[in-house]
């Protein structure tokens, strides 16, 4: 596989970042709502291992409660400002989900998830985007999002971004509630921190 360098910037329209994702099947993408196209690094063995318990707990959780659809990382949303973003983690209630046609399930759900989990990985650091992933839990909310947890494991800091409310940093907790967004669930952070 060769590699892909985007330069900072370069900008696609929504029907070619289309295109491209059906073509390019094995780079994760995402598009800004001004068009700059960001692909994304594979994550290594730990923080791909720290993802997968993100999505197993909320899935498990998902699965006894049937209150939605749970997504995992390579699903890319079409969110109303126009971007395309795939959360780490990310879940819809079922009525939300139910409205979509079986197309727009099929294809990139023109949707907000209504809670996502973005995990903060060693290559976000190097890379010097963990700012960028501030801004998009930001853009998160402003399109919809009810509440959303950017988690950063190796300073153990859980930033959490609610409806109409200023952000929340939690140094070293424990757990974290899915409040009324998600009714019940509790994460268990040891097999993240």
């Amino acid at each position: 596989m060769e590699n892909i360098t985007i330069p900072k910037g370069f900008r696609v329209t929504p029907e070619q970042f289309d295109q491209l994702a059906q073509t390019e099947q094995l780079v994760r993408m995402e598009l800004t709502q001004d068009g700059e196209l960001i692909v994304m690094s594979p994550t290594g063995g730990t923080a791909g291992r720290k993802n997968f318990n993100l999505y197993l707990d909320l899935g498990i959780w998902n699965r006894q409660t049937k209150l939605g659809q749970a997504f995992d990382s390579s699903t890319v949303f079409v969110l109303p400002n126009g971007a395309r973003r795939s959360p780490d983690v990310s879940w819809i209630k079922l009525e939300r989900w139910n409205q979509l046609t079986k197309a727009q399930q099929d294809g990139f759900p023109p949707i907000s998830p209504d809670f996502v989990i973005e995990l903060v990985s060693p290559s976000d650091l190097k890379n010097q985007r963990y700012e960028d992933l501030q801004s998009k839990m930001q853009e998160y909310l402003d399109n919809g999002v009810r509440l959303s947890w950017l988690i950063e494991p190796s300073a153990k800091i859980v930033e959490i971004y609610r409806v109409g409310q200023q952000v929340e940093i939690l140094n070293n907790p424990q757990t974290l509630s899915g409040e009324a967004v998600l009714p019940g669930f509790v994460l268990d952070l040891s097999k993240i921190f």
